[in-house]
């Protein structure tokens, strides 16, 4: 398979990028009020290639998983290596990753032990609801979505985010790749590898999305994802991209 191809959709990314579509075009681009950006608006050159981390054991039981530090499963060492030729199949000019263990190794795994690592890629900090499912926290709170109404306070070190916090992180790294797309000179694209609900997160603001918006890119452990241009615009180039897709 040639390389662009790799780079098809899988069967729910053209009604996601249709649905993100229409909420841009609906409201119009997220303005940055504290620089006076817009985040809806590219300014380097080149794609950010988007990683989420191989099945951990939390991953697969669905407990949610900040900063609890684990290793990767078989499986997700297993799903990181089968990444390796589609990143080997890209001209990365710079590749950051989260600190977090299950991160790094799949930053590894993919052929990327470089990647620098910035804090700014960690993980929603998910704060008195670490290590607990959405099934658990709803049987107290039915209606409670990560999205919109952020997490319970945890402990001081580790106190949780609002959705406005993790969205400003989100464009800090968005800040960190376009300086690098914009310093690259034969297009070369950046890769991001990180985790879920931060990526879906960035997803959102790199489309000109409130951070919210990142509840409509599921996101599965061991994929990858393209963000790209069309016309100058941000667009959804790839998501969930496997080997099997």
């Amino acid at each position: 398979m040639a390389p662009s191809a790799r780079w098809e959709a899988s069967a729910g990314t053209a009604s996601t990028q249709e649905t993100a579509g229409r909420a841009r075009s609906g409201a119009g681009p997220a303005d940055d009020h504290a620089t006076g950006r817009t985040r809806g608006w590219v300014t380097g050159v080149g794609d950010l290639l988007l990683v989420r981390h191989g099945e951990t054991e939390w991953s697969r039981s669905g407990r949610h998983t900040s900063f609890t530090d684990l290793p990767l499963t078989d499986r997700g060492r297993e799903h990181a290596r089968a990444l390796a030729p589609l990143i080997a199949g890209q001209h990365i000019t710079a590749a950051f990753t989260s600190p977090l263990r299950r991160a790094r190794e799949t930053a590894e795994l993919i052929g990327h032990d470089d990647a620098r690592v910035d804090p700014d890629l960690c993980e929603w900090d998910y704060g008195g609801y670490e290590g607990i499912t959405t099934a658990d926290i709803q049987r107290t709170r039915p209606d409670w979505f990560l999205f919109t109404d952020g997490v319970a306070p945890g402990p001081p070190e580790h106190p949780g985010e609002r959705p406005e916090e993790v969205g400003a992180r989100a464009d800090r790294m968005l800040a960190k790749a376009d300086a690098a797309l914009a310093s690259a000179t034969d297009g070369g694209g950046v890769l991001l590898v990180a985790h879920g609900h931060f990526l879906r997160v960035l997803t959102a603001r790199r489309l000109g999305l409130p951070p919210s918006g990142g509840a409509l890119f599921q996101m599965a452990t061991g994929t990858l994802a393209r963000l790209g241009t069309e016309h100058g615009r941000p667009v959804l180039s790839g998501w969930n991209v496997t080997p099997r897709s």
